[in-house]
């Protein structure tokens, strides 16, 4: 469906209900009616309830009491100071309305219905970006920066950069994700280890507190909210733009793939490849599982290599894959074929196990994008995914693998879906923002990303999911979960540790009421 139709058809639906104030859930289950005065956008049809109830995760199924599809900035800003203390018309009268929940929700990836509003308002982020164009990305004069629409998707801010010749510097391995969204969490991949997350990579915001109070922030202006929010999980505003650091975008990427049957090696190789930042050192680094008991993609391989690569999958029951890319252009490319012989020569794979391909620097960052539309095609899309995402301390990642890889993954049945595997440099993250990570200089970012096609059943893949945090903390392996989903006050506490009376405080101070974002069951 075009964006064009999606308008019209929202302005006709905005039309009808216009007519009533809409009914929603307070906190205490009361009725509240949002009067027409207010002037919002509020959906109330089925299709737009139930395409706010679910999410990526494929579940949780909350059903909001309404969606907020806002043309403007101050729409979200007018809702929030209502929820606030507004008043409510209830059999006639006028009255003090209760609090009632909001949540924003750009693209729908989260897990456990961390964006959803019970009985609340959901906010509809991508109805400001559409509202915005063609201005929801702005680049500066200098190309040193872009001015975005926080419910734009990643791949449309690529868009727009490549096209004047710059580039954000990081990015998350899936692009069709909204920009609010990852920096309300971290927004992490292949390039961290030298660029630190998204969140790393911000110059400035426009918030929409819990207050409804419109602020831009910036390390300088107002920097606790500017700190709080990014990685804040939406408790402390809505981001509604941002201002992200751009450089000069390459044109083409070499892109490699280098198997390992020895994971010492592969642990080894690693971590000195995220330890280089000379102009030899690579640009992207991630490591993938390759396992008997799953599904062996070798997609990317030649096609007269694709059963040789299964073959050592096979053999070895698990080999290691390191994921490497080197960008370039016409300025660069004289030191490409210096990188891949030193790669060649220095690491220590399985011998004739390295494949290189050079691919236009666009295509290898939408590279998910292919792998989404074969599991579309097949239907294992659109399933559930109780993946898990956990950050893992650089000196326990062996005992980590013997335990859960070897111990755990391997003595199942079968697996599913991808094993993500690699390290990252703590330097590179803000210790001032909200984001928790491990302790240690390094770490490593394992994801379990596991989907419940076919007969597989969630709620097993969820148990192996248990199993394995509590071998991690039977073990003494301090882990930090990422996207993580508690229910208990104690969880959460703990998963901030030195950071949590600072998270209450900045909840106490931009959203007293602990309105935003209760899919996320921290305040609760």
């Amino acid at each position: 469906m075009t964006n064009t139709l999606c308008l019209s058809l929202i302005t006709l639906i905005t039309l009808f209900i216009s007519l009533t104030p809409t009914l929603i859930k307070s906190d205490e289950g009361i009725d509240v009616f949002l009067p027409i005065s207010l002037n919002l956008t509020v959906l109330t049809d089925p299709f737009s309830i139930s395409a706010a109830s679910h999410d990526f995760g494929n579940i949780t199924d909350e059903n909001p009491g309404a969606v907020l599809c806002p043309s403007s900035t101050t729409e979200v800003a007018r809702l929030l100071r209502f929820a606030n203390g507004g008043f409510s018309y209830n059999k006639g009268s006028t009255s003090p309305a209760s609090t009632f929940k909001v949540a924003a929700r750009g693209q729908g990836h989260s897990l456990r219905g961390q964006a959803s509003a019970p009985g609340g308002v959901v906010v509809n982020m991508t109805c400001l970006a559409m509202a915005a164009k063609p201005a929801a990305v702005v680049i500066s004069a200098d190309g040193t920066y872009a001015d975005v629409a926080a419910g734009t998707m990643w791949v449309d801010v690529l868009k727009a950069a490549v096209d004047r010749g710059v580039s954000p510097v990081t990015w998350t391995d899936y692009l069709y994700l909204s920009v609010g969204g990852t920096l309300s969490n971290a927004g992490i991949g292949g390039q961290t280890f030298r660029h630190g997350p998204q969140i790393s990579n911000v110059h400035e915001l426009d918030v929409i507190t819990g207050k409804g109070e419109m602020m831009t922030c910036s390390p300088k202006l107002n920097p606790e909210l500017f700190y709080g929010v990014l990685g804040g999980l939406g408790q402390f505003g809505i981001i509604t733009r941002a201002r992200i650091a751009l450089d000069h975008a390459p044109t083409r990427v070499k892109w490699s793939r280098i198997l390992y049957s020895d994971f010492s090696a592969f642990k080894r190789d690693q971590e000195r490849l995220i330890s280089m930042t000379n102009d030899l050192g690579v640009d992207f680094l991630e490591g993938q599982l390759m396992m008997s008991n799953g599904f062996v993609d070798t997609s990317f391989f030649p096609l007269s290599d694709q059963t040789r690569v299964a073959s050592l999958v096979n053999d070895h029951r698990i080999i290691y894959v390191l994921e490497v890319a080197k960008y370039y252009d016409r300025t660069t490319l004289p030191i490409i074929d210096q990188v891949i012989d030193t790669l060649s020569r220095t690491l220590g794979f399985a011998p004739g196990f390295m494949f290189v391909q050079d691919v236009p620097y666009f295509d290898f960052l939408n590279r998910v994008r292919n792998e989404e539309d074969k599991l579309r095609s097949l239907g294992l899309w659109e399933v559930p995914h109780p993946w898990l995402n956990i950050f893992v301390p650089g000196s326990r990642i062996q005992d980590f693998h013997d335990g859960v890889i070897n111990g755990l993954l391997l003595n199942q049945t079968s697996t599913s879906g991808v094993t993500l595997f690699y390290p990252t440099n703590r330097n590179k993250w803000n210790n001032r923002m909200s984001t928790m990570t491990s302790d240690e200089d390094v770490f490593y970012v394992i994801g379990l990303l596991q989907s419940a096609g076919g007969s597989q059943n969630w709620q097993e893949l969820e148990n192996l999911n248990d199993k394995v945090i509590q071998f991690c903390e039977n073990s003494g392996i301090k882990i930090k979960e990422y996207l993580m989903h508690y229910t208990r006050k104690e969880d959460w506490v703990k998963h901030f540790g030195p950071k949590w009376d600072d998270f209450l405080r900045k909840k106490i101070m931009f959203d007293p009421k602990r309105l935003l974002s209760p899919g996320q069951d921290i305040f609760n």
